[in-house]
């Protein structure tokens, strides 16, 4: 098992720049929540110094437990906030976004899972901001039928929803969800809209083997995503699962060609890679992919 004393290629500087205050303040004087602080993200001080943040919508409660998320949880979660998407939409205005990335909490206690709430932050968005381009980072919707169209319907621009882990690692890493689950809702917004981008993420370094993690590159292309991101995972807190191992960026640069040659678009994957790092290049770099391809 892998000790405490991160590899060098894991260092990442904090900042305490201007423009940090400027990002801090806008999300604290409109009562937000992001996942850069509730999933405790190493990139926090790069991103919100360029003024980036990836906004968590429906509070800081979680319905599940996921033994490697650091988001807080609840059985009874808050009543959704109706405010909250103008508040979501006033702070893209604010920081002048041109990509913003909206993901919540899991939502089980309500009947759509949180799709309306959803649908509700993309429109007024668009409607303070139309040249913003929008990715949804969601839960899964088990349980909720086709609550995934409600949102596919405002019309996000990539849809977004993390595989996580190799599906051996399921029952331990995020027990209250399913790999299959997970494939079925990326594949049937692949087919639900040919227009917006499918993108999935997963993690290593839990112990998964490499043939585990081409084998999950498989499943994805085969439900039709066309974005990967690949990231080291990082304990949050002694309550989460420890490291197995840290993966060297060599093998992080193997796993970029490979998933290439499996027909991804657009990948990126290196220690520090997040779902939301970066997402704005990486969005235009998979637009700029399909229109070649």
């Amino acid at each position: 098992m892998a000790g405490c004393i991160k590899p060098k290629w894991l260092k990442v500087k904090s900042s305490n720049s201007s423009e940090c205050h400027d990002t801090r303040n806008v999300i604290r004087s409109l009562s937000l929540h992001t996942v850069c602080e509730e999933a405790a993200c190493p990139n926090i001080g790069e991103c919100w110094q360029k003024k980036h943040a990836a906004f968590m919508i429906m509070g800081d409660r979680c319905t599940r437990n996921c033994l490697f998320c650091n988001v807080k949880c609840s059985s009874v979660p808050l009543p959704l906030d109706k405010q909250e998407p103008k508040r979501i939409a006033e702070a893209v205005c604010a920081m002048s976004l041109k990509h913003v990335v909206i993901t919540s909490v899991t939502r089980d206690d309500l009947d759509d899972g949180g799709a309306e709430h959803f649908a509700d932050t993309i429109k007024e968005i668009k409607a303070v901001s139309p040249k913003t381009t929008i990715e949804v980072l969601t839960p899964d919707f088990i349980g909720k039928g086709d609550a995934y169209k409600i949102i596919v319907d405002a019309g996000p621009n990539v849809f977004n929803h993390n595989i996580e882990t190799v599906p051996r690692f399921y029952p331990s890493v995020r027990p209250k969800g399913g790999y299959f689950a997970a494939l079925r809702l990326l594949s049937s917004v692949h087919d639900y809209s040919k227009i917006i981008f499918t993108k999935s993420g997963m993690m290593v370094g839990l112990g998964e083997t490499e043939e585990e993690i081409f084998q999950v590159m498989d499943d994805l292309r085969y439900a039709g995503v066309g974005f990967l991101t690949i990231g080291q995972y990082l304990r949050p807190s002694s309550k989460n699962l420890p490291v197995n191992r840290f993966v060297t960026p060599e093998e992080f640069k193997k796993y970029e060609n490979m998933a290439y040659k499996k027909g991804f678009l657009m990948v990126a994957s290196s220690s520090l890679t997040r779902s939301s790092y970066h997402a704005g290049e990486g969005f235009m770099q998979l637009r700029k992919a399909a229109r070649d391809s």
